[in-house]
């Protein structure tokens, strides 16, 4: 049976993080379906990391996919740490964005045990630091010894954020950043500042990843990385309670089947968070799938 005690510090933390549960099909931002659902299951719960467009993306996805089906469906957005204890603890049932080995291995190796991959769902997602594609560098290499002309700053995302980690402990001391200010705020922040930079025709450096909408929107290249220091691209998974796939059979399946490409997910990502503004996110999952209109057949079929 799965554990479903509401944990008073996962909540009481999540709350204090403004997390947002969604109500039922009344809110762009989740909730729980209207369909009478499978006999005897209980509402499926996905946590979501707070600001990671991909997740949130398929997050609605998914919730479409499953409301189809008849399941009910709570989606709670929080920091990653908060997201992983919750999994393992019970107090959500799946998270569609945990990025290996490198992004999340830590949370994994921690709740390994109380956790379980149900399948991986894009391949190749990789960390990077990114500019402005006219800035005057091309190279990490070459970042320190112009880093005047990007104020002496780094604008980084969640302070919780693997890629947060990587580039304080492994990326800033392999090429000599330590003047430069590291920013850690949060990845709206940061989309945020680039924009403004990119607009004003100003240098600026991001930490980033692939793949993501901004690429799309904005005019961005990415650094070469020579010493390797952002390690190998991770791929993408969706992680689920362990006993999961025991209690959700039908569910684990059709997530084991579940792939994108960069492509099919940057097009959602674009209706989703510029054509849409993140304000209809289920209308964003139906104009998607009305321009793929076989894709859940291949998950589900």
């Amino acid at each position: 049976m799965r554990n479903l005690r509401r944990r008073g510090g996962v909540l009481a933390t999540t709350t204090a993080l403004a997390l947002t549960l969604a109500a039922c099909g009344s809110s762009d931002d989740g909730g729980t379906g209207g369909g009478d659902g499978p006999a005897n299951a209980e509402p499926i719960t996905i946590g979501i990391h707070s600001g990671w467009e991909e997740g949130i993306a398929v997050s609605h996805l998914w919730q479409h996919i499953l409301e189809e089906e008849g399941y009910e469906v709570e989606m709670e957005t929080a920091d990653a740490g908060i997201v992983f204890t919750g999994l393992a603890e019970g107090d959500y049932d799946l998270n569609f964005d945990t990025w290996l080995p490198l992004t999340h291995g830590d949370f994994v190796a921690e709740y390994g045990e109380d956790i379980a991959e149900l399948g991986m769902w894009l391949e190749g997602a990789p960390l990077t630091v990114a500019v402005n594609e006219d800035a005057p560098i091309d190279s990490l290499a070459e970042l320190a010894e112009n880093a005047e002309l990007f104020d002496n700053r780094i604008i980084g995302i969640e302070s919780g954020a693997g890629l947060t980690r990587v580039v304080r402990d492994a990326v800033i001391p392999a090429y000599g950043l330590e003047d430069m200010e590291f920013l850690v705020s949060s990845t709206p922040a940061m989309l945020a500042e680039l924009e403004a930079a990119t607009d004003a025709g100003e240098n600026v450096v991001v930490t980033l990843w692939r793949p993501h909408w901004a690429y799309d929107a904005f005019p961005i290249k990415d650094l070469e990385d020579p010493e390797g220091a952002l390690g190998e691209a991770d791929d993408i998974y969706t992680y689920g309670t362990a006993a999961f796939a025991s209690e959700y059979p039908d569910v684990a399946e059709w997530i084991a089947n579940f792939t994108m490409d960069a492509d099919q997910l940057h097009a959602l990502e674009n209706i989703m968070f510029n054509e849409n503004g993140g304000s209809d996110n289920e209308g964003s999952v139906e104009q998607w799938l009305e321009e793929n209109p076989d894709f859940v057949a291949t998950v589900t079929g």
